[in-house]
């Protein structure tokens, strides 16, 4: 059994300010973002220039802090919300859903198509390439803030970890760092360099980010409050990730359906 290395969730401490290494994962994960976006412009055929690329991330970087927050909320924290709603302002004290801030993403890129001109679903197969690299970076920062602790392992497991309570772990946020963020990527990479019909690359995402986040989540420990919220094993984070992979679903079926009438 491994132990847990003790990271100092303080990445630069200047004084007057610090500055926490999972702020910087967030910051890695839009540069990362808006760097790849940059180069995927370039090819003749992309129908994006630098410009779009910058506005788009903002555009998304906003919907990612301010769904992922409301989501937390209103998915996992409500009951405190509604004895107190100012909870929803104390982004300080932590809590960020993934599962929310896609809906906040979505609702920015629909806002950035009706800018720009471009479908919704042009802004999503271009942008949703670069979204495993903020995901994969903020599992880093949940590990390095010893956040989303594992379920119990079996301690002759070489890679379980004791996070300070003498219990052998799954390092879960490592788990979802290696499946959301370098095989999510390398999945996405891969049909984006096709030439594929619209929709496909968006159909892909939802589908292979809703199977990892529903295996990963049973090496994962529940909400505390929440605890398991049906047949006795099914969190909260599988529940969320279940319409994402039957919307991805639909998306296929309706490429194909798309290519039969154009037959």
């Amino acid at each position: 059994m491994l132990n847990y290395p003790e990271i100092n969730p303080v990445a630069i401490d200047l004084g007057f300010a610090k500055v926490h290494w999972y702020g910087l994962m967030y910051l890695i994960g839009f540069l990362g973002s808006w760097w790849l976006g940059n180069s995927r412009s370039k090819n003749p055929d992309s129908g994006w220039n630098r410009d779009e690329v910058a506005d788009v991330i903002f555009y998304g970087a906003l919907g990612v802090i301010l769904g992922g927050r409301i989501g937390y909320i209103l998915f996992y924290n409500f009951s405190a919300f509604v004895d107190n709603p100012i909870i929803l302002l104390k982004i300080w004290q932590g809590g960020m859903s993934f599962h929310g801030g896609m809906l906040g993403v979505f609702l920015a890129l629909y806002l950035f198509g009706r800018k720009t001109g471009k479908s919704f679903f042009q802004v999503s197969d271009f942008i949703a390439p670069m979204v495993p690299i903020g995901l994969g970076a903020g599992r880093i920062g949940n590990f390095i803030n010893k956040e989303l602790p594992g379920r119990a392992a079996e301690s002759d497991i070489p890679w379980a970890m004791d996070f300070g309570d003498h219990i052998a772990r799954h390092p879960s946020s490592l788990y979802q760092a290696i499946t959301e963020g370098l095989l999510l990527f390398i999945i996405l990479w891969f049909v984006s360099s096709k030439s594929t019909p619209r929709m496909m690359v968006s159909a892909v995402f939802m589908i292979a980010y809703g199977c990892f986040r529903f295996v990963t989540e049973f090496f994962r420990t529940p909400d505390a409050h929440l605890g398991f919220i049906a047949f006795g094993w099914l969190t909260k984070g599988q529940q969320l990730s279940i319409p994402m992979i039957l919307f991805g679903i639909y998306l296929l079926y309706l490429i194909k359906k798309n290519k039969q009438s154009q037959v």
